[in-house]
């Protein structure tokens, strides 16, 4: 294990198949290391590149100058003194956030590519446990994967991760969320790569870790000229598509869809298409349109309250003496 910042605390050390145990443990400690399931933080190699992606110029930017911070960390920190006035952030923190489907996890590979590094992809699932003082310690883990391959850590669905901390805490799981929230504060700290957050509720994030983010990226849904580049790149040129379909017509009529929306509609196009014969086995300009159209009503529809109340049980409806006067008559 490496000396100095970036050893894990003692108090969070871990035993594993190869790494030396922390010292005798309690018999508490015992049966959760026992019974607790081993997560498996897989290292990958990045296979998307911003050439792949279709952003806006702006995100570019921001991104480089986030990455800036690692590619120049000699000359920030030491040539031009930075380290005096932020001693422990020698890493870039970069928080992805926007509607679903607008690229934010493939971003973050394609910040993995750009360095020349894998990615080590975080779940809230993989992290969260159901055994006392395993979730902290499953933070902890992430991060020395992430130092030991020298990874990019990418959390999906961060503000699951990085939610408000609890100031009334009134049972056991309050004090757990609040220790993990504490350790990844702490891991931040003394992290010295590059982590990347994705998420479609930045709203939800602590302020403590809003200020140890560099940079904070919004990713929006594509305008006319990007939804027509997302059109050219998502429908591949082995599929057999009808004369009329364009990447121009398909633009104009998907306007407030993100490229994840984009890809789904070209896959149920091209299904409804391979189930016909002879000549008509092609993506048809109507089979797009179909799935446009359902795809729109889905985006109105579902995840989203209704616009006006549903009767679903008559107890729902309030009680007469609150929509008549004691008269019986209706209140003027």
């Amino acid at each position: 294990m490496d000396e100095g910042r970036n050893t894990v605390p003692r108090r969070w050390t871990f035993a594993e198949s190869g790494a030396g145990a922390a010292g005798p443990a309690t018999a508490t400690e015992a049966t959760n290391t026992t019974e607790a399931e081993a997560v498996d933080f897989r290292v990958e190699q990045p296979a998307r590149t911003f050439g792949d992606l279709v952003l806006a110029d702006v995100v570019r930017r921001r991104v480089d100058t986030a990455l800036n911070v690692v590619a120049h960390r000699d000359v920030l920190f030491k040539e031009w003194n930075l380290a005096s006035i932020s001693p422990h952030r020698g890493g870039a923190v970069v928080s992805l956030y926007g509607p679903p489907g607008t690229g934010k996890s493939a971003c973050a590979e394609a910040i993995a590519h750009r360095l020349g590094r894998p990615y080590l992809r975080v779940s809230y699932a993989q992290i969260e446990s159901r055994y006392v003082g395993e979730t902290p310690k499953n933070i902890v883990r992430c991060f020395a994967e992430a130092r030991r391959h020298d990874a990019v850590l990418v959390f999906d669905e961060a503000d699951s991760i990085l939610g408000r901390r609890l100031s009334r805490v009134t049972q056991s799981a309050d004090h757990s969320v609040n220790v993990s929230r504490s350790v990844m504060l702490t891991e931040l700290d003394h992290f010295d790569g590059v982590v990347v957050f994705t998420t479609n509720f930045p709203e939800n994030y602590d302020v403590a870790f809003v200020r140890r983010i560099l940079a904070h990226i919004r990713l929006e849904l594509p305008d006319l000229a990007a939804r027509r580049e997302l059109w050219t790149k998502l429908l591949p040129k082995e599929l057999p598509l009808h004369p009329e379909v364009t990447a121009d017509v398909l633009a104009d009529e998907s306007e407030g869809m993100a490229g994840g929306d984009i890809v789904n509609v070209v896959m149920a196009a091209a299904a409804a298409a391979v189930a016909r014969r002879g000549e008509r086995r092609v993506v048809e300009l109507a089979d797009l349109r179909d799935e446009l159209a359902a795809t729109a009503r889905a985006r109105r529809e579902v995840g989203n309250p209704p616009s006006s109340p549903r009767l679903v049980a008559w107890e729902d409806v309030p009680p007469l003496s609150s929509a008549t006067g004691e008269g019986g008559g209706q209140q003027g």
